[in-house]
């Protein structure tokens, strides 16, 4: 099945945006959008791009070693323990806010960190991440109607 370059540049951008790149995809998604573009397919290539780069971002928290945090920022061991327990059976709560802009790239690295369960980080980042998406395109979608004579 064909794709349009479009869309696998929304793809790319949204995931992109969940990693290592400062800049809203959520533009690219307006401009799509007002382009005449399938909302349906644009909201699940934004929301699954975004979901897989905070996974990325996820697993590199996981690849790291607490005993790093403690060396290098001087974080005691007890404090790094006690923030374990604290997102412990929290991880979906904490990993929703992930879409948010500055932090939530940082909330997916720190739930891989504290190796938090997978399962719940991932639903909860979905979740949150497809939310913002779906008003954000809602948004879009009903400034442009009225933008139409």
């Amino acid at each position: 099945m064909w794709i349009e370059l479009e869309y696998v540049g929304l793809f790319l951008a949204s995931f992109l945006a969940a990693t290592i790149l400062p800049f809203s995809s959520e533009l690219v998604l307006s401009g799509i959008l007002a382009s005449g573009g399938d909302p349906l397919i644009s909201f699940t290539l934004a929301t699954l791009g975004n979901w897989l780069g905070g996974l990325t971002s996820y697993f590199i928290g996981r690849m790291g070693q607490l005993i790093w945090i403690e060396k290098y920022l001087h974080i005691p061991h007890h404090k790094l323990k006690k923030w374990q327990q604290k997102v412990s059976g929290n991880e979906w709560w904490v990993a929703l806010f992930c879409w948010v802009p500055a932090i939530g790239d940082l909330l997916a690295v720190v739930l891989g960190l504290l190796k938090s369960n997978f399962w719940w980080s991932a639903l909860g980042m979905l979740a949150g991440k497809a939310l913002r998406y779906l008003v954000w395109g809602l948004l879009t979608l009903q400034v442009i109607s009225k933008m139409e004579f």
